[in-house]
């Protein structure tokens, strides 16, 4: 799939991180591999050992300039002609506050078998990331900025530096 260029944020050698094209939550990223394989074990030494540093710099940024109060990395999916990617998914304190008004989602404590560790979990705050600003034809309204002020900010803030010469 081609992701439009209006999309990327950053991209090294063996990676591209892209803005989610159908999210209207700022700053959903995705970490995409320019390797055509669905296996991490198939990657290039080089991606795998750019794979950390990014990921870290996707969490780091998205907390320090998007002021997410938790970041989600995962790995999902299994359809086919896609190259292995993950899903950096920026939950904010609002975010948490609308999945708790939600009476809906309060459905889910149903399939809980005492208390859990914490009130909810990243599975179930995925869930509802996914179906409110992913997937709805008119998501809840989002505090910040908008997606694409979003992207260039994080444009700016995940550019490498240029090598020394």
């Amino acid at each position: 799939m081609e992701i439009p260029q209006h999309f990327h944020i950053v991209e090294t050698a063996g990676w591209l991180v892209n803005h989610r094209m159908n999210s209207a939550l700022l700053g959903y990223l995705m970490i995409s591999s320019k390797t055509d394989t669905n296996d991490l074990s198939d990657l290039p030494e080089d991606a795998l050992a750019e794979f950390g540093p990014l990921l870290a710099r996707a969490q780091s940024t998205l907390k320090r300039q998007l002021n997410a109060q938790r970041v989600y990395i995962g790995r999902y999916g299994h359809a086919p002609g896609y190259p292995i990617h993950f899903h950096v998914i920026p939950i904010y304190d609002w975010v948490e506050e609308l999945f708790w008004k939600d009476a809906r989602y309060r459905l889910l404590e149903n399939f809980a078998e005492g208390p859990g560790e914490t009130a909810t979990d990243g599975a179930e705050l995925t869930l509802f990331v996914w179906r409110e600003f992913c997937e709805r034809a008119e998501p809840p309204p989002v505090r910040g900025p908008s997606v694409s002020e979003a992207i260039e900010l994080l444009r700016e803030a995940m550019r490498f530096p240029a090598p020394q010469a």
